[in-house]
């Protein structure tokens, strides 16, 4: 029987110890965390989104990059693991927004004893508060106040470097660079992004809802809801963008897009809408006519000038356009997630790292990107499953 070690103890890690074979393996989960699953727990504090319900084209479409996603979520799919779920007691739900839940009365916290309790019966052992701390002259792996551990395979899940309070905080990512491993910085994905509002615009509106908008940056584009808070703009429509913005941010010193207001009429439309108006005041027009709210009338005014505001055809324009300039990323600790990490060429097709033999890497360590909606989770499981199906079939073939 092999020997193997997962350090970090995230969906990812969670997933490869319930799919190994432990008639083949031996093995260990090390966490630096009295608990694992900790980033999991504050995923679900507004909802445990454990996938999106869609077809698997659009669903890889959604990962960056997604040629090398593309791969692994084709080997556990978002049906596949909805069906794992039901399979362990986890029954799930699809939202209206096609976002995959838990039923309602499953708690994260259960959802996670469930796995672990699967885990243990299983025979997989946990380690818990004991910190890596890298590898001795031997190739051991070393923790804080632990012996060393001699393993035939060792996978790390460390994760990223965002909600620090988790565990996940990226400070392994020097002592993989002292060992030659190209990691690229860590950058916030997943949040929130600074705009210099008016303060008048912002005593009125801070926490206020935008529903049903689009969103533009470049040539990429996004639907879904933003929230005006006193940093500048966070929500599903922005998180969507963040990586292609947080890009434009590396070479720039202002990102700009385009908000459009009212994403299922035409500027004709509008146009339309605004000349049969029998109201001649311009707001009320906005508000009666083309059920704008009093945010998006705010922010109508705070991005054009008064003849805008006054031209129709102007207007019409604005509202299907209207300009932000975004001056920089929130805090990496307040994102959902983290850009960066292990640059992918220094990994195999299995995960295993080119210049550290035996030694596989999985989850939001890696250097790749998910929105918000469930897809980080259904990445980092399928990579779970992925690297579990491959040591299984290692030693079938060792066996030969």
């Amino acid at each position: 029987m092999k020997k193997l070690t997962i350090i970090g103890g995230g969906p990812a890690a969670l997933m490869l110890a319930a799919q190994i074979d432990t008639k083949k393996y031996q093995v260990t989960i090390f966490d630096k965390k009295k608990t694992v699953g900790r980033k999991f727990l504050v995923a679900g504090e507004g909802g445990l989104n454990l996938t999106y319900n869609s077809s698997l084209e659009d669903l890889i479409t959604q990962y960056v990059p997604s040629e090398f996603m593309d791969g692994i979520i084709r080997q556990f799919t978002n049906e596949d693991l909805m069906n794992w779920l039901n399979n362990h007691g986890i029954p799930t739900f699809i939202g209206s927004s096609n976002r995959v839940f838990p039923e309602l009365e499953l708690k994260p916290i259960e959802v996670l004893n469930t796995i672990t309790k699967h885990l243990s019966n299983k025979g997989i052992e946990f380690q818990l508060d004991t910190k890596w701390t890298g590898w001795n002259a031997n190739g051991d792996v070393c923790f804080e106040a632990f012996k060393d551990v001699t393993s035939d395979i060792v996978v790390f899940a460390l994760g990223g470097a965002s909600w620090k309070v988790t565990g996940s905080d990226g400070d392994w990512k020097n002592t993989f660079k002292e060992r030659g491993l190209n990691v690229h910085p860590f950058r916030a994905a997943n949040c929130a992004f600074k705009v210099d509002w008016n303060k008048n615009f912002l005593t009125t509106h801070a926490g206020r809802p935008l529903k049903n908008i689009a969103l533009s940056h470049k040539e990429h584009y996004s639907k879904g809801e933003l929230v005006i808070s006193k940093f500048g703009l966070e929500g599903n429509a922005i998180y969507a963008l963040s990586q292609k913005i947080q890009d434009t941010l590396l070479t720039e010193d202002n990102a700009i897009i385009h908000l459009d207001l009212k994403p299922t009429m035409t500027i004709d439309h509008i146009k339309t809408k605004y000349k049969n108006s029998e109201r001649t005041k311009v707001t009320d027009i906005l508000r009666d006519d083309l059920n704008l709210n009093r945010t998006s009338i705010g922010l109508l005014k705070q991005f054009s000038d008064k003849e805008t505001f006054s031209n129709p055809n102007l207007l019409a324009e604005t509202i299907k356009s209207i300009p932000v300039i975004l001056k920089s990323a929130d805090d990496i600790d307040k994102a959902i997630s983290t850009l960066g990490g292990i640059d992918l060429d220094e990994i195999d097709d299995h995960f295993q790292y080119k210049k550290i033999p035996n030694t596989y890497a999985i989850g939001e360590m890696l250097d790749w990107y998910a929105p918000t909606g469930g897809y980080l989770l259904q990445g980092c499981f399928s990579m779970g499953f992925t690297l579990a199906k491959h040591l299984n079939n290692l030693i079938v073939k060792d066996e030969k």
